[in-house]
């Protein structure tokens, strides 16, 4: 098994492919990994949460980074790494926009199915949409053959 590095072409084929990801955090030295379901739309990972430890954290801190990675071919796995910055969403057209992707999909959590109309969209929605800026992209990938 040869392990090799990933083109960014191929990382963004594994971002836009997979939608759970491993997303890290840091605050005041403490690391803390949660998985979340992600939309990519080409620049940004989109995600949502209820209110809690992870969101107080990347306030706190908005460098973050989430891991992706595909196990499905045996043997061998493809991994990626996006370094970027948290951004809460605020505004209703980016929290409709960041819905709108992430809806999309059937596996993200239930409590965010819910339809944005505007009572969502106050600021007394405990839904929160956020965004992550990419800033670095890297990927490996491991398989059998030649290298």
């Amino acid at each position: 098994m040869f392990v090799k590095e990933m083109t960014r072409a191929d990382c963004t084929a594994l971002l836009w492919a997979c939608r759970l990801g491993r997303l890290a955090c840091s605050y005041n030295d403490q690391p803390y990994v949660v998985p979340i379901y992600y939309a990519f739309d080409g620049h940004h990972l989109y995600s949502f949460s209820m209110p809690g430890k992870k969101l107080l954290w990347m306030r706190e801190n908005p460098r973050v980074c989430i891991e992706i990675d595909d196990c499905s071919k045996h043997p061998g796995w493809r991994s990626v790494v996006v370094d970027g910055l948290y951004e809460e969403l605020t505004g209703p057209r980016d929290r409709h926009y960041a819905w709108s992707l992430l809806q999309q999909h059937a596996n993200w959590w239930e409590p965010g199915a819910l339809t944005p109309d505007p009572p969502l969209l106050s600021s007394h929605s405990d839904h929160l949409f956020y965004r992550i800026w990419i800033e670095h992209i890297a990927g490996r990938q491991a398989a059998c053959g030649e290298r």
